[in-house]
């Protein structure tokens, strides 16, 4: 499950890609679990309130919004958030066991606007550390369907202060500016794969432009093992054995840097801004 060779490009480059992790037999069945649950209409416990018929519009994403939080009160949910493949690659990243914080499941239909670059701690504010994603392909993503992209090394940088994101492409309304000429890279990923990736890492999507295919992905989100403090929405944490972790509740609000030039290099001058809560991919 865990290679070494992982832990070389987590550190290098904030996020490594594990091939295969789960079967496709697997993803198969999670995107086909989901689904028929969405399509269900209203689940109990679910922020994100399936829409009646005459209260669609054009947008794909008000028939198949996304669910947050599954693992809640949904048996499926918990038992992926917490599986031993996850745990296992997550512990030989991060030197220890983590603990769980959030399930998310994006289904984005053909036509659906993507999500503007963004960095996961500004919404977890896990202290001391940072957060870590695990986002598992349930069927083959890619640039047509909108598939992660990612800005390879921007892990090391801070907390970036937000900007408004442009709605036409983002269902997000907040993005983070990057410096011109920065590479943004797709992960293009078949169906199983499990991409990990730091919470400072940069990254979103663009619209699913396809005609026909979706792209649905479960993700996980989990702090270091050494944590002391995340954001009251990703409250109680879960030590990999699905029992509770007591951790103290972030303060609402916290400091993020902008890029300023000095002497024509791009560097990251850390300011006052605050952040708020909300979910992320």
């Amino acid at each position: 499950m865990f290679k070494p060779e992982y832990k070389t490009q987590f550190d290098r480059d904030g996020y490594v890609l594990a091939r295969s992790l789960f079967t496709t037999e697997e993803a198969e069945c999670l995107k086909n679990y989901y689904t028929t649950m969405r399509e269900a209409g209203n689940v109990p416990g679910d922020p994100f309130k399936y829409p009646k018929p005459e209260e669609i519009v054009t947008d794909p994403l008000q028939r198949y919004p996304r669910m947050l939080q599954m693992h809640r009160w949904d048996e499926v949910s918990l038992k992926w958030l917490i599986d031993a493949r996850i745990n296992a690659v997550l512990t030989g990243l991060l030197g220890r066991q983590p603990f769980a914080v959030q399930t998310m499941i994006y289904f984005k239909p053909p036509g659906a606007r993507g999500q503007a670059l963004h960095q996961d701690n500004y919404y977890l504010r896990a202290k001391p550390g940072t957060c870590c994603a695990a986002w598992m392909a349930l069927e083959d993503t890619d640039e047509e369907n909108g598939c992660l992209q990612v800005a390879t090394g921007s892990h090391d940088w801070p907390i970036l202060c937000t900007v408004p994101a442009d709605l036409n492409q983002s269902f997000i309304d907040v993005t983070v500016p990057v410096p011109d000429g920065t590479p943004i890279v797709p992960v293009r990923m078949k169906a199983g794969d499990v991409l990990f990736f730091n919470g400072q890492l940069v990254h979103g999507s663009f619209p699913n432009t396809s005609e026909n295919r979706f792209r649905r992905s479960l993700i996980g989100h989990y702090v270091e093992g050494d944590a002391q403090q995340v954001a009251a929405w990703f409250k109680p944490a879960l030590r990999m054995d699905g029992s509770v972790v007591e951790l103290e509740t972030s303060e609402n609000g916290s400091r993020c840097g902008i890029w300023v030039d000095a002497n024509g290099v791009p560097v990251v001058e850390v300011t006052g801004y605050e952040v708020v809560d909300k979910a992320t991919e």
